[in-house]
This record gives structure tokens, C-alpha cells and sequence, in this order.
């Protein structure tokens, strides 16, 4: 399952966890998806799309 927005592009962004000591520590910051039904061209879809898409209306959900 690739973690990809699949309207916005969004997907995970990878750095570090610096402590108070200064160690650095990789890790990974992944998107809030969510799995969404929706309509396009007259057939239900389910998309995953991250949160941010969903709040400033690009994707319509289904009811």
C-alpha cells in the first residue's frame, strides 16, 4: 500500500528527531490519509487523499 495522496501528490517526508542531548534519530513523517468514496464521471471511486484535500474541497464526498 503506497501512502500517496492521490489528488495532492503528498506523501511521506523523511528526517530527523533531535533530543534534548542533540542525538539525531532518522524518522519518518507520513500524510493523514483517508480512504474516500466519491464520484467521478458517474462511477462511485474510493480515493485515498490526505486531510488537507478533503477540507478545501477537492474531493466531494460520497453520501
Amino acid at each position: 500500500m503506497s501512502r500517496v495522496c492521490d489528488i495532492c501528490g503528498k506523501r511521506p517526508m523523511t528526517g530527523n528527531t533531535v533530543s534534548h542531548a542533540k542525538n539525531h534519530t532518522r524518522r519518518v513523517w507520513r500524510p493523514n490519509l483517508l480512504k474516500i468514496k466519491t464520484e467521478m464521471s458517474g462511477s462511485t471511486v474510493t480515493l485515498k487523499i490526505c486531510a488537507r484535500c478533503l477540507r478545501s474541497g477537492k474531493v466531494v464526498k460520497k453520501v
